[in-house]
């Protein structure tokens, strides 16, 4: 009978060790990619947003063009961030700041691809740092062939901690916010917790047969 009381017991460290974390520490990470061009369909109704957790990331895929394409038919951007009333109206200098500048359309090596980590707080002097509960936004403008003044924009928002329960477990998954993955409220299990409940019924099923 002590046999199974010391594996409940050590069952029950392991419990504590996993979920006395803070959402914020957790190591396991959500990657949206945003492909920033006139033809994602998601920026055409103007309300791209998507929802993030502290230390997820968004990747930002510039345009990107063949060689055959001249210079005078490709996109080029300067991505900045901004408050409500900047992104409300387009509006870069509404307490906005350069953020990325997608400047190479044809770069040999593919698109240029910029990310941002959401996190708490960063040693970096060129790093931004992110709280839960707020929102975000980014937009980008440039003159089109019409000679109108086109806007992109995205807004995102960060979710309270509380709706971001994230084992620990070495799982960047990527994937473009279009397809609408693993984008609601609802906490996240990884296989890692899963795993501890075998082991631990296992090792239950275990004593008692000893016994």
């Amino acid at each position: 009978m002590l046999q199974v009381e010391m594996i409940i017991f050590v069952c029950l460290i392991l419990w504590m060790c996993v979920f006395s974390q803070e959402p914020s520490s957790k190591v396991m990470a959500d990657r949206y990619a945003v492909y920033w061009n006139r033809t994602n369909p998601r920026f055409h109704r103007g309300d791209y947003h998507i929802d993030v957790c502290i230390n997820d990331y968004l990747d930002v895929y510039c345009p990107h063009y063949e060689d055959s394409v001249p210079e005078e038919r490709t996109e080029r951007y300067v991505l900045y961030m901004v408050n409500y009333d900047g992104y409300s109206t387009c509006d870069d200098t509404a307490k906005g700041f350069k953020r990325w500048e997608c400047n190479r359309p044809h770069s040999p090596n593919g698109p240029l691809k910029f990310s941002e980590k959401f996190q708490l707080f960063t040693p970096f002097s060129l790093g931004f740092e992110f709280r839960p509960g707020r929102e975000y936004y980014y937009i980008s403008s440039m003159v089109t062939e019409t000679g109108r003044k086109g806007c992109l924009k995205l807004k995102v928002f960060v979710r309270p901690a509380n709706s971001c329960v994230k084992i620990i477990g070495v799982h960047d998954r990527v994937f473009d916010v279009n397809d609408k993955v693993d984008n609601s409220l609802e906490p996240r299990v990884t296989h890692y917790a899963q795993q501890l409940v075998l082991l631990c019924n296992i090792s239950l099923f275990s004593g008692y047969l000893y016994i």
